[in-house]
């Protein structure tokens, strides 16, 4: 690409960190966000807020979706003020959110109608590796795409995965990881709820298994939370009742048992039901009856 500018559509917690880093590395960024104030906010330090997707494609030749889900990216793109209709062929679409595989391959032909190109490119690592261009990217794109793209994707994360020559790939490798997430800490929060319930020290705990064999990522990272009594959300339990759910709905297409990531969806869904949807996702651990889960130490925020 030989334009500096680039759009970044959705400032939440990953959104964000990607406008930063972008903006580190040299991109003109412009940005929109459905929030009032928060494009403006990141301007205010650099960069240019847009008032609508559609403003954006206007001045960016790469834009980057960073919305939560499918129904939100339909909405930046062929909403009122989409960006779709004010791209220009030769346009970059990057698509970073988790969905449905086929629905990407759709959303490719889509806009490949239009002379747009398109990048299926799901995110991994969290606000703070956003935020610090370490994230990782698993994408894939037609030649075109990629060649059109490289420049911003590079920017964007510490390890960009080159999964195949058109969407879908990407994609699909992001629910997999998604399964093992949230497998992952629905077994940190069924490991650490039996601790409790048994009378184990629950920091002790956390030590140990930190040091372990039984360890995860997940389980070193989610737990914590646990033990500092915090469940603001940095990824919320209803983020994986969608993202598990879009797994089961992939192997159920071709009848494929997945016995674990079923199991684990449901124990996000008990947990959603009973108030907790917005909470950090580690608070499926408040679905275990008859334990006493820590508090926030006295003086904490």
């Amino acid at each position: 690409m030989t334009s500096k500018n680039v759009g970044v559509i959705g400032l939440g917690a990953m959104g964000l960190g990607i406008a930063k880093t972008l903006r580190t590395n040299g991109f003109n960024v412009h940005v929109c966000d459905v929030r009032p104030g928060a494009a403006d906010a990141f301007a205010q330090e650099g960069g240019v807020a847009c008032a609508s997707p559609a403003a954006l494609a206007a001045a960016c030749p790469v834009l980057v979706s960073v919305v939560v889900n499918a129904a939100q990216t339909e909405s930046v793109l062929f909403g009122e003020n989409g960006a779709a209709a004010a791209m220009p062929a030769g346009s970059t679409f990057i698509m970073c959110s988790t969905v449905d595989p086929n629905w990407s391959i759709a959303l490719e032909a889509r806009l490949a109608e239009k002379g747009v190109n398109y990048v299926d490119a799901p995110i991994s690592g969290g606000a703070a590796k956003a935020a610090s261009g370490q994230m990782t990217m698993m994408t894939s794109a037609k030649p075109a795409a990629y060649a059109a793209a490289d420049a911003v994707l590079d920017a964007m994360a510490g390890k960009v995965y080159r999964l195949g020559d058109g969407a879908g790939a990407g994609s699909k490798v992001k629910i997999i990881n998604q399964l093992l997430a949230g497998v992952h800490i629905a077994a940190a929060a069924e490991a650490m709820a039996l601790g409790l319930r048994e009378g184990v020290d629950a920091a002790a705990l956390y030590e140990v298994i930190t040091n372990s064999a039984g360890n995860s990522w997940m389980f070193e990272n989610r737990m914590a939370h646990v033990l500092a009594a915090d469940y603001t959300p940095l990824s919320a339990v209803d983020i994986f009742v969608k993202d598990l759910g879009l797994v089961l709905d992939t192997a159920r297409a071709t009848k494929f048992p997945l016995p674990l990531a079923s199991t684990a969806h449901q124990m996000f869904m008990q947990a959603s039901t009973a108030g907790f949807a917005k909470e950090d996702d580690s608070a499926v651990i408040k679905i275990f009856p008859g334990i006493e889960l820590p508090k926030k130490k006295d003086g904490a925020a």
